[in-house]
């Protein structure tokens, strides 16, 4: 049983060495432990630093592309390499090491295939009232979405079973963690989770800068992930919004002008429920097409799980053969 530690950085030369020499070294029924640094596109000196400590496997994006495509690329190179189990972990030493065992407990046991270490965020002494309030709702909100128990939604401390991370396809640009619950329920992945500690912060975070540019970036996400795979639920309450004020001012129209005769005024009432009544026929028929774009997008991911896990499993037999 291999088990991989990927760590994604952007310049945490600084934290990279702790971080790293706090991986645990040895693990109950893990046979091997490798360690895989993902250096995305860092302006300072972690590529070097990263080269000159114990670490398995260094891969560098020329350019910074963010934390969601290191994590993929991390992903790929993990499966590439013969992982059963793939650790994400921060580079800023955010999380202790030590709880890595209760992150693939569950895999091991054969309990879950996704991991997530739940920090506790209303309990953060770092966090704002405002920040916990905020990671809470969010967490509740993505957890509707992926129809799964989310404490932690943010959390990117996570572990993840080799076939879970062959399903999983990460297309958003701004973070991984809440598009991959999303990914999970409506993949029907087994989803557990676990407390974990975390260290006092070394540096503020870069992905939530400020309440607004998390918002900005947090809430078109979770809207696209969930558009994404339930397309008809989403168009289908939005029309039956649309259907029923049409039939409300529909029926306003008669009761005032047939019921009370009041002439024929209120024709603002009949335009506005004609315009309605036909816009939510038009979402509802959008809904229908793209459920059946979703339908063939699964068709065209379960294609792309089955080449994946032929080529990966096919490198980890050439690799065990040599």
């Amino acid at each position: 049983m291999k088990l991989i530690v990927q760590i994604p950085c952007y310049n945490e030369a600084e934290t990279l060495p702790v971080t790293v020499a706090a991986l645990p070294k040895q693990i109950p029924g893990i046979d091997q432990i490798e360690v895989l640094v993902i250096d995305d596109g860092s302006t300072d000196n972690t590529y070097e630093l990263a080269k000159s400590i114990e670490i398995d496997h260094i891969i560098r994006h020329t350019r910074n592309k963010g934390l969601a495509a290191a994590f993929s690329t991390g992903l790929e190179a993990s499966l590439a390499s013969g992982a059963d189990i793939i650790v994400n972990t921060d580079a800023d030493n955010q999380y202790q090491a030590e709880d890595i065992i209760k992150l693939v407990t569950p895999i091991l046991e054969g309990h879950a295939d996704l991991v997530v270490g739940d920090r506790g965020v209303t309990t953060i002494d770092s966090f704002s009232p405002l920040k916990q309030q905020l990671q809470r709702f969010g967490s509740w909100v993505v957890g509707k979405a992926a129809n799964l128990p989310v404490p932690d939604a943010t959390s990117g401390f996570r572990a993840l079973s080799r076939e879970a991370a062959l399903h999983i396809l990460v297309l958003n640009e701004y973070s991984y963690t809440l598009e991959t619950l999303i990914q999970a329920g409506a993949k029907q992945l087994a989803v557990a989770y676990v407390p974990v500690r975390t260290n006092d912060p070394t540096r503020p975070s870069r992905l939530m800068k400020s309440i607004p540019h998390y918002l900005a970036n947090i809430v078109p996400t979770i809207i696209r992930s969930y558009t994404l795979y339930r397309p008809l639920r989403i168009f289908s309450a939005l029309s039956a919004m649309l259907i029923g004020s049409g039939t409300i001012l529909g029926l306003r129209f008669v009761y005032y002008n047939y019921f009370l005769k009041e002439g024929t005024g209120h024709i603002q009432s009949l335009i506005l429920a004609a315009v309605l009544l036909i816009v939510g026929f038009q979402v509802f028929t959008i809904g229908l097409v793209a459920d059946l774009v979703s339908a063939n997008r699964k068709i065209l991911e379960e294609t792309i799980y089955l080449i994946r896990k032929q080529e990966f499993d096919q490198e980890r037999k050439d690799s065990i053969s040599k």
